[in-house]
């Protein structure tokens, strides 16, 4: 493949930290000068964390790649080197077009200066010209949706606010890379919605980009290729469907999972959502269940402080990370009480007449604005065993989809037809 053919090519990439161990456990800095007085010649005691190992792989132009892993796989390290934030250890990164990235809510904005003048500083952060972005102005400003609040300092923006504007500045300057980390997941559902919209825009318009998330309903729409890191490894790297086959069967099958140090939690999250647990018809745990049959779910819930409308939402998705279907309690009209202290709310519904295999649950907390307060992508699974549900042995519905339907079929001659 020629140069000319490429956007990334990352040969041998590896990237450590050395990180240090407080042997005293000192609490204030004041504690730990006094320690170095008393101790001069003590050796404060270090480790090396191998956070990229050996990670080599292309990404041709106009390629929409999804990065996915659990968290500490090395997927932000791995966007901080191509985006030149941090260098590598070992290894050669070659970038053909300008880049421009989203990692952190914020990244490159100054808190000081407007929302206006940070458009144009992070505009010219990415390298582009003062013609440019005013060109890309008003659509950067309409989407970002503050132009009330345009010339006030963004160290007084809301979160939701800053990374809006953030999104806008990175998808509508004209780099040829785009680079997003699972940032997004601090809107609203809306904005969300907006954001992959103009995500699928980008793409279509033949700009590489690479996309971090642990939504793989998100990944699998928008992307064409996938990128699997484990252990900060390449565990594969293929088209986007193969790669969520292999993400999936590594996903814990149990009746009760822990979510308070869930991995697939995004980092702009607090684990407000402690556990969850399955119950069958008859109220025993249970991880497999038959086609079309009643399931509960109890979610404990440990909120930091009085969250008034609690919304809960389960999105249940194939191994392949697509949609299959959705409950919630605003599309049950189910109001929660308030919730103050650790609470268990628990949802029952019958799971769909799914064909047997894995499917996993990505799950949402959210206040009355709809705006999320803790989700995790992929949080549980549960197994959908065989069952004669249609009478007919077992029918493969692999190529048909992925829930089966009952139906009635009758057969009559026309009248008047030749023959009758």
């Amino acid at each position: 493949m020629s140069s000319s053919d490429l956007a990334v090519s990352v040969r041998g990439l590896s990237k450590s930290y050395t990180i240090a161990h407080n042997v005293g456990r000192h609490t204030t800095l004041a504690e730990a000068a006094l320690d170095r007085l008393r101790h001069p010649l003590r050796r404060q005691p270090t480790e090396t964390f191998q956070a990229l190992r050996d990670v080599s792989f292309d990404i041709k132009r106009g390629e929409i790649v999804g990065v996915i892993g659990r968290n500490g796989a090395g997927k932000s390290t791995l966007l901080k080197i191509l985006s030149r934030i941090t260098d590598p250890t070992d290894g050669e990164v070659d970038i053909y077009g300008r880049v421009g990235s989203l990692l952190e809510v914020g990244t490159g904005f100054h808190p000081e200066l407007s929302g206006r003048e940070n458009i144009f500083l992070n505009g010219a952060i990415l390298g582009m010209t003062k013609s440019e972005i005013q060109k890309q102005f008003d659509a950067i400003v309409e989407f970002a949706g503050v132009s009330r609040f345009l010339d006030t300092p963004v160290k007084r923006y809301s979160s939701g606010m800053y990374v809006r504007l953030a999104f806008a500045v990175a998808a509508h300057l004209e780099s040829e890379i785009l680079i997003i980390d699972e940032v997004l997941a601090v809107g609203d559902a809306e904005f969300q919605k907006k954001c992959l919209g103009k995500m699928g825009d980008v793409a279509q318009s033949g700009r590489t980009v690479l996309f971090v998330s642990h939504n793989m309903n998100a990944v699998s729409t928008l992307c064409t290729s996938a990128l699997l890191l484990h252990g900060g490894k390449v565990m594969v790297r293929g088209p986007v469907n193969e790669v969520l086959d292999v993400y999936a069967s590594g996903i814990e099958l149990s009746d009760r999972t822990d979510l308070s140090d869930h991995p697939n939690r995004p980092a702009s999250f607090k684990p407000l959502m402690q556990s969850i647990q399955f119950y069958d018809a008859e109220g025993e745990p249970a991880s497999v269940f038959k086609p079309a049959t009643l399931i509960r779910m109890d979610i404990r819930v440990k909120p930091q402080s009085r969250i008034n409308s609690p919304r809960l939402s389960i999105g249940m998705t194939s191994a392949r990370g697509e949609r299959i279907c959705a409950v919630a309690t605003y599309l049950s009209a189910a109001h929660l009480p308030p919730m103050e202290t650790e609470s268990v709310v628990t949802c029952r519904m019958q799971i769909p007449a799914l064909v047997p295999g894995r499917y996993s649950l990505d799950i949402g907390l959210a206040d009355a604005h709809s705006s999320f307060l803790d989700a995790i992508y992929s949080a549980a699974a549960f197994e959908v065993c065989d069952s004669d549900y249609l009478g007919s042995a077992h029918p493969n519905f692999a190529e048909m989809g992925y829930v089966m339907v009952r139906s009635e079929w009758e057969s009559a001659p026309v009248e008047g037809a030749p023959g009758r």
